[in-house]
């Protein structure tokens, strides 16, 4: 049996968490995710118009959709977009690309540094020249 919060636990719990990891709680809490699954989700994985989420190499390996917790839209939209502003500018300045998995990179050459591939919740830093050298945003 899978262990989760009572609603008086999550009642506790989200006041003591602020910005962008309530918003991770929140989606946790909201749509069942796991948070390894929270940190890779992709911007195209999350569909408002069917309200789901679509889960990629989830436990064992398996995609799976979820429900997406419709009063966390809004929220969801707003993040992104101040994501989308990093991610142009980081586009600007000769950088944007994430990590693609299998053979899509092959299969998509360009999909790296497009914005459906981007991730929801990106990496504060990022390597610069080797994993000695980063750069805080």
């Amino acid at each position: 049996m899978p262990v989760v919060l009572t609603i008086d636990e999550v009642k506790q719990v989200l006041p003591r968490v602020e910005g962008v990891a309530q918003l991770v709680v929140k989606l946790l809490y909201g749509s069942g995710l796991r948070i390894t699954e929270a940190v890779r989700l992709r911007v195209q994985d999350v569909d408002y118009g069917y309200k789901q989420i679509t889960v990629r190499s989830g436990k064992g390996e398996k995609d799976r959709v979820t429900t997406f917790f419709a009063a966390l839209m809004p929220l969801l939209q707003n993040h992104l977009e101040k994501v989308k502003a990093i991610h142009d500018q980081d586009l600007a300045n000769g950088f944007g690309a994430v990590y693609l998995p299998y053979a899509l990179a092959k299969k998509y050459p360009n999909a790296e540094r497009e914005w459906g591939w981007q991730f929801v919740f990106p990496a504060r830093s990022f390597p610069l020249c080797g994993p000695d050298k980063w750069v805080t945003q």
